[in-house]
């Protein structure tokens, strides 16, 4: 063989040499040998269980009852009858505004009372004797009656100079010292009653068929380490038409004080509980434009299914309908999957955390 064509007969070999390989590779297993060429993917088999239905809102903590301390007449201040942060009681005298004038007033008033009934009593016992006119009678019993309601009024402004705790509470911070004059209406202290709390959130309008008077909800305030148990007793008769949700009132027990009005609430709100729902990991579900699909394997192959999802947990859907319990849907893997491709399932255990 010429030396110059001896390089192009070695690489012709080789090029044969490695067509044949690849013809090799690619034929079918034959007798003596064999190829796996299944997908392995991950799987959950489909059961049915409870499933309680439940959305999270965001609230507000109540006082059972809250009102803010106020004088309804000006003057200076006498008296300052209780301690910042301490409970009281109802009926309890929380400070007192200047009266001696008004107990002069009513002072007068009640002696002209006195003199108007001797009078009234005097003319009645002449008119039984035919000694006075019914007519001197009835101006001498009038008489009486104004006098008596202008000692009754005298005693109701008397009344206001004194402010008296409403109901049972904590008082809050004080404004006001005394001898300092206080004008109608000038805030005096907070007054909180904290052995029963309300809590105030709101839910979408979606759920306003499951929502019901009595329910139990859990409420997480921040600060506290175990949960409240709350009990729900009012539901707004209306949708809120900027936000479209319904506000509840729910209420609780704080016997130690522990949680304060104005905190902030995570509130977990029970719906409805689902005696035998499917659940399937949010993975094995492929969104679609008009419908979502799972992959479940039959006979070791992959097939489609349209299914309808209900309700949507932290890592797991609810199928409403295309599965049935005892279906193996993939959850892993479904981008190389094909319909009718051989498939290798594994079920995988999940961490704790995702449990």
């Amino acid at each position: 063989m010429p030396a110059q064509t001896r390089p192009q007969f070695v690489a012709l070999a080789l090029f044969a040499a490695l067509a044949a390989g690849c013809a090799r590779d690619d034929a079918p297993a034959s007798a003596g040998g064999s190829r796996d060429n299944t997908l392995p993917v991950y799987t959950h088999t489909v059961e049915a269980a409870p499933l309680e239905e439940v959305v999270t809102a965001t609230g507000t903590v109540l006082a059972d009852e809250a009102v803010q301390l106020t004088s309804e007449v000006a003057g200076l201040v006498t008296k300052v009858n209780f301690d910042e942060g301490t409970r009281v009681s109802a009926g309890d005298l929380l400070f007192q505004t200047n009266d001696a004038e008004l107990r002069a007033e009513l002072e007068r008033a009640k002696a002209s009372v006195s003199l108007a009934r001797i009078q009234a009593e005097r003319q009645k016992k002449l008119l039984n004797v035919q000694g006075a006119s019914q007519e001197a009678y009835d101006l001498a019993l009038n008489e009486l009656k104004v006098l008596e309601a202008d000692a009754a009024l005298i005693d109701a402004r008397l009344a206001k100079t004194g402010v008296k705790a409403p109901f049972d509470g904590r008082i809050g911070l004080r404004h006001i010292s005394e001898g300092a004059y206080l004008s109608p209406g000038s805030p005096v202290a907070t007054l909180q009653k904290l052995d029963t709390l309300k809590i105030e959130f709101s839910v979408a309008e979606r759920h306003m068929d499951r929502l019901r008077d009595g329910a139990e909800v859990e409420v997480r305030v921040a600060g506290v380490a175990e949960p409240l148990t709350a009990t729900v007793y009012a539901i707004e008769p209306r949708i809120d038409e900027s936000t479209r949700t319904i506000r509840l009132r729910a209420r609780a027990d704080n016997p130690e004080g522990r949680v304060l009005p104005g905190a902030f609430a995570t509130v977990r709100v029970p719906l409805r509980t689902i005696p035998d729902a499917l659940l399937v990991p949010a993975a094995a579900i492929i969104p679609g434009l008009n419908q979502q699909t799972v992959y479940v394997v039959e006979d070791g192959k992959a097939a489609p299914r349209t299914v309808q999802t209900g309700v949507r947990l932290d890592r797991d859907v609810q199928i409403t309908s295309g599965l049935k319990a005892g279906d193996v849907v993939i959850t892993s893997g479904q981008l190389q999957v094909r319909p009718g491709a051989a498939v290798r399932p594994a079920n995988r255990e999940r961490k704790a955390d995702e449990q």
